[in-house]
């Protein structure tokens, strides 16, 4: 029975470790690009058509639907009268459809009047090639304002628009509800956005580029510090690669993709790649210009972006507005499937350039800021390159261990306890007479 059980132990043991190892993904053929990874813990959600039938959505959570070209959906939110809420989309492509210029999704937040809190879109552009892409609408109290401020209840509304020409598939939807945590102090904050801020690109990074793998969507994402960072097999057409870099209040990013040369051929690709940087609430900052490529090395940059400040909320630019928190930005490479065409299917080395400026300020929030923070763990996180999974399966891994040496600290306890008890009894029983059997059964068999 013990035998049993001690294998029992070591099996539900391997068990655990094979689970923590275990990372959540999805299959891909054999040299096709990797499919976007949705949160494992994202719940399934169907958007509704009727703004009285929406299912509520609920604050720190992942939710997963889909969306049909020209469909308008809608989700609900119960809002309070202080707090402000971030809800974002990620729209994703099925396959390899077509898109077009101006295709893409709108997100909205509307009071029980229609009346349009807050809204941003995300559109293909002149990139008309399918991939990830992201925007988010919020609600925010603000004083001397009488929009939206009321507690009750709020729709979501996400719409897609498709052009005639393009793919008629259903768009995956990513959805994610935040809630910005509450000011310490919220009458000392400054109510008007900076008019200046350094705007000269930093001078790169002069060390040698390390290997790094890009993540297939936000929750995989790669770890990025400031350095010089090449994809590890480079990027393949049609593939989208992210990473994400921690920004801390008073910081700036940087960013520079750079495509290597391909002497497979020198045929112009006018949108060949492109490069997308997205704030903590998946909310999008800015895009750069897609690069063309003819297969000689060509870089593009993001333009120069803000220090990460509360007050930038206050300004009209979207790309300056969306600078609004710490923690986590996102950034996505995408290069066009057309690339295939001319120069192969194989990867085209890629490297990325980082530099995050600035000395670290303090947080205005109260207590723990959630996603709306960089910690300590973070940095280690950017510094090994590691994404979200691989820091969680860490941190099992240690627990794992640790309850191992627990587990086996109460074996050898409990088998010092059971000899010595065993001891005790055989120096209190009596001699066994003479030829005849030992009592109690004989001294202890070995295990």
């Amino acid at each position: 029975m013990r035998q049993r059980n001690r294998g029992r132990v070591a099996l539900a043991a391997v068990a655990a470790m094979c689970a923590a190892v275990a990372l959540p993904g999805q299959a891909y053929a054999a040299g096709e690009p990797a499919a976007y990874t949705f949160d494992p813990e994202a719940k399934k959600v169907d958007g509704a058509e009727a703004s009285t039938d929406a299912s509520a959505l609920t604050p720190g959570s992942v939710y997963r639907s889909s969306i049909k070209p020209g469909q308008k959906l809608y989700y609900r939110l119960n809002l309070d009268a202080r707090t402000n809420g971030y809800v974002s989309a990620v729209a994703v492509p099925r396959g390899a459809g077509q898109v077009a210029y101006g295709d893409g999704v709108t997100v909205s937040i509307r009071d029980s009047s229609d009346l349009q809190c807050g809204s941003q879109d995300a559109r293909f552009e002149s990139a008309e090639f399918p991939r990830p892409i992201a925007a988010y609408a919020y609600r925010t109290v603000a004083k001397g304002s009488s929009t939206c401020q009321e507690a009750g209840t709020y729709n979501v509304l996400i719409e897609r628009e498709s052009k005639e020409t393009s793919a008629p598939d259903e768009w995956d939807l990513e959805l994610r509800y935040e809630s910005e945590p509450q000011l310490k102090s919220a009458g000392s904050m400054p109510t008007d956005a900076p008019e200046n801020w350094p705007s000269a690109s930093p001078v790169p990074p002069t060390t040698a580029p390390q290997k790094r793998s890009g993540g297939t969507s936000y929750y995989d994402a790669t770890g990025l510090e400031t350095g010089e960072w090449k994809e590890e097999g480079g990027i393949r057409p049609g593939q989208t690669l992210f990473y994400r870099v921690p920004v801390d209040w008073g910081q700036q990013i940087f960013a520079t993709a750079t495509l290597s040369n391909n002497n497979a051929s020198d045929k112009y690709i006018g949108s060949a790649l492109a490069l997308s940087l997205d704030n903590p609430a998946h909310g999008h900052v800015d895009s750069a210009l897609p690069l063309s490529y003819s297969g000689k090395p060509t870089s593009v940059s993001l333009d120069p972006l803000p220090p990460v400040k509360y007050e930038n909320r206050y300004d009209s630019t979207s790309s300056v507005s969306a600078m609004r928190f710490a923690g986590w930005y996102y950034l996505s490479v995408t290069l066009s499937p057309e690339i295939a065409k001319s120069y192969g299917k194989k990867g085209i080395p890629l490297t990325l350039s980082v530099k995050v400026e600035g000395a670290a300020g303090k947080s205005p929030y109260e207590g723990d800021a959630g996603v709306f923070s960089v910690t300590q763990d973070d940095r280690d996180m950017a510094e090994k390159g590691l994404a979200g999974p691989q820091a969680a399966r860490n941190d099992r891994m240690k627990m794992i261990g640790a309850a191992g040496i627990g587990t086996g600290s109460v074996l050898v306890l409990g088998l010092g306890v059971w000899t010595l008890l065993a001891r005790r009894r055989a120096a209190t029983a009596p001699a066994a007479p003479s030829g005849g059997s030992l009592p109690y059964g004989g001294p202890p068999q070995a295990w």
